[in-house]
């Protein structure tokens, strides 16, 4: 009830009194069941996830402001809030760390209003506080990375300086290997500017590009990204040609590596003529490609676009939702209605009008959500595996003969995530029957390192 009213003088005055007979030890343990109470509640209902970062955040605000004016900063309470928080951020296994990233992409993203640089740092340095406390750590670091690949590549970064502060910040804590990828997500960003600037200037660009075609591309390390299926689409031939020359320039200059053109990702500003006026859309490059068969037909069948683009038929429908049923209706769609059908047809919006001149034609989202987060969580789910695999070689090649517990103990002393022994039984397993391992003739439960 103290606490919860934030009575820092009473809360005072009890230390004062439970400390002259010799009782710390009952409040600090009514502290941590304090704690782990109420943090519970922010942690476990799903209802509240949407809450649950900001929660956390002010719950550790007050108890840090409760810890320095009433319990006189005494460290054995300061442990016991790191311990009840270290327990309750781990309570859900992965679902913290994953709203942590996404807490940070929501602060980080451009169009945050309201705050200034010095309360961005402030907000950056506490929710660190939080992210010290998770046990799986590579679960934030794959949506974190989701996230900034975005604001990257997309230009919605609040500050760039706020970006590498961040990064700054995650190296300190947890060493460069874990920030080795994001550093080279900034590096490949600048140095493709240089790389624009140097194809704008070269003789390629002068002489053979398109007119009325600017483009910029962005030019990625595998390794440092995530994964992005590869999305076929069938490009405009002027779209085509500039691809072409740009390919022609950088495999001049760089000998030996290969491009492979990552559709999804493409945006454009697309100047558009309607009747009303002239408008500037900002459109994805599906979008672009399906608006630009409207240049040389007033109306087409779902089928027509289909076979024009190659686009996929999940994302082609996607994609001429947004275009005719989304808030900016660039397309009619005949008949009416809120999904695309196969028999359904398309026209150009000759009564389109909007006040702005630049409109961005929003996507229709998938629950980002569920797909690309269960297809995140996959890849964590691979990389922890061959994390267990490589540290088990790793025992078992320097140990050569190790019993089952032991190797279980020293796999749990060096994997930084947390583990089940069950999981990693399997992982033993796995490499029993590829050989790398096998067990004792004498005794199952002992293992022999294969050379």
């Amino acid at each position: 009830m103290l606490m919860d009213g934030n009575r820092v003088e009473d809360l005072a005055r009890m230390y004062q009194l439970f400390s002259r007979v010799n009782s710390l030890e009952s409040l600090r343990q009514a502290l941590s069941s304090y704690t782990r109470r109420t943090g519970k509640g922010f942690i476990v209902d799903e209802e509240k996830d949407k809450d649950m970062v900001p929660s956390l955040l002010d719950f550790k605000v007050a108890l840090d402001k409760i810890w320095e004016e009433s319990f006189v900063k005494n460290e054995a309470f300061s442990n016991t809030i790191k311990e009840s928080f270290e327990h309750l951020i781990n309570l859900r296994q992965n679902r913290p760390a994953e709203l942590i990233a996404k807490f940070l992409d929501e602060k980080l993203r451009a169009g945050n209003k309201g705050i200034s640089e010095e309360e961005l740092e402030i907000t950056l340095d506490r929710v660190l506080v939080l992210f010290r406390f998770i046990q799986g750590k590579d679960v934030f670091e794959a949506f974190y990375k989701k996230d900034l690949a975005k604001r990257l590549l997309l230009g919605k970064s609040a500050s760039i300086d706020a970006e590498k502060s961040m990064i700054t910040k995650l190296k300190t804590e947890c060493g460069s290997q874990f920030t080795n990828k994001l550093e080279g997500m900034f590096k490949d960003i600048e140095l493709s500017k240089e790389i624009n600037e140097s194809f704008k200037q070269s003789s390629q660009a002068r002489t053979k590009l398109p007119s009325g075609i600017e483009m910029s591309v962005h030019i990625l390390t595998t390794g440092y990204w995530p994964t992005y299926p590869p999305m076929d689409v069938r490009l405009p031939h002027e779209l085509n040609v500039y691809q072409d020359i740009f390919k022609e320039f950088y495999l001049s200059k760089y000998n030996g590596r290969r491009l492979m053109w990552q559709n999804s990702l493409g945006h454009f500003a697309l100047k558009a003529d309607f009747p009303k006026g002239k408008k500037e859309l900002a459109v994805s490059l599906f979008q672009t490609v399906v608006l630009m068969l409207f240049n040389d037909a007033q109306r087409l069948s779902f089928q027509d676009v289909k076979d024009s683009t190659g686009i996929e038929d999940k994302e082609l429908r996607r994609t001429l939702l947004s275009l005719a049923c989304g808030k900016v209706r660039v397309l009619h769609k005949y008949p009416k209605g809120r999904d695309v059908d196969d028999d359904d047809s398309f026209e150009f919006n000759e009564a389109f009008s909007a006040p702005l001149d630049r409109i961005k034609v929003n996507a229709i989202q998938m629950k980002e959500t569920v797909e690309e987060n269960a297809s995140t969580a996959e890849r964590v789910f691979q990389d922890r595996q061959s994390q267990v695999d490589a540290a088990v070689v790793r025992i078992m090649k320097t140990r050569k003969v190790l019993s089952h517990t032991l190797l279980i103990t020293e796999l749990f002393q060096q994997l930084k995530f947390p583990l089940k022994p069950a999981d990693l039984k399997k992982r033993i397993e796995s490499l029993i029957d590829r050989e790398y391992l096998e067990r004792d003739k004498n005794n199952p439960q002992i293992y022999n390192y294969l050379a």
